[in-house]
């Protein structure tokens, strides 16, 4: 006779097995995006605190899929190039990004600066579109970027609008610091927050390169949530000095607005949760 206790607690056990694989081969994956080129299955081991025979099994698995690509001569890993397969697509099928397309032209052209447009992913925000400024000089394409929220205006914009425990949870968590000028005073940062929701627009003095300013505003969607942040990037000299900010600062805020209202939103809201 069959008995259900023992087939459900083995399909929790199953369950949980199969939870924790998929755990497992996402936090190989992001060691091989943040801990170097090439990866050993030791040093993996040692990174996420696995057995090596789990995380060599995880590594076949995820290279007979294209995740991963072994070295031939050094036998170590590195990413494959099946996640540029599935970056291309959620970047495709990501409405903001889809219809952020025209209105970052736009304002690229009108500003004469790099325009990006972002949303926020854990404590960092995601470069998901970034059109280039219109003189022709060398520019790096900066899709797939991730950048701490505390050293960018677009991430400050984001915050500051979004629900009032998400603040508090990423003020309360790491201030990297990337550049002398990277702010880790949750009080001060927390200062800039409420300025931002007044002003409706967000700047970065510095705070992630050297040399470069940002000024991004927040963008909403059909339910009054924000969901990312479109703002110009480029020479502090040229981006932070009046009356140029200012000029700046309106033009970015209209195309933000107007963006929304692309994605469905009535209006701009107030800060989420205040």
């Amino acid at each position: 006779m069959l008995d259900i206790g023992t087939l459900f607690s083995n399909t929790e056990s199953g369950l949980q097995m199969l939870v924790q694989s998929v755990r497992r081969a996402s936090a190989i994956l992001r060691e091989l995006s943040h801990g170097g080129p090439r990866l050993g299955v030791t040093e993996l081991a040692d990174r996420i605190g696995v057995a090596k025979p789990t995380v060599h099994a995880l590594l076949r698995t995820l290279e007979a899929e294209g995740l991963v690509a072994q070295d031939s001569e050094t036998g170590k890993y590195r990413l494959g190039p099946g996640l540029l397969q599935l970056g291309n697509a959620y970047l495709d099928t990501h409405e903001l990004r889809t219809r952020s397309l025209t209105w970052a032209d736009s304002l690229a052209k009108r500003s004469g600066e790099a325009v990006w447009v972002a949303v926020l992913t854990g404590d960092h925000v995601l470069v998901v579109h970034h059109a280039f400024r219109p003189e022709g000089s060398l520019q790096i394409h900066e899709v797939g970027a991730s950048i701490p929220w505390s050293t960018c205006a677009l991430g400050k914009a984001i915050v500051a609008f979004g629900p009032a425990a998400d603040r508090d949870r990423l003020l309360a968590g790491e201030l990297p610091v990337l550049t002398g000028t990277s702010i880790t005073d949750p009080a001060e940062l927390a200062a800039q927050l409420d300025q931002v929701a007044t002003t409706g627009y967000g700047v970065e003095d510095q705070e992630s390169t050297l040399g470069d300013a940002g000024i991004a505003a927040p963008v909403f969607d059909r339910s009054a949530e924000v969901v990312g942040a479109i703002g110009v990037v480029g020479p502090v000299e040229r981006v932070l000095a009046d009356p140029a900010r200012q000029e700046l600062a309106v033009m970015v805020r209209e195309t933000a607005r107007m963006l929304s209202r692309d994605l469905g939103a009535a209006r701009t809201p107030a800060r989420r949760g205040a």
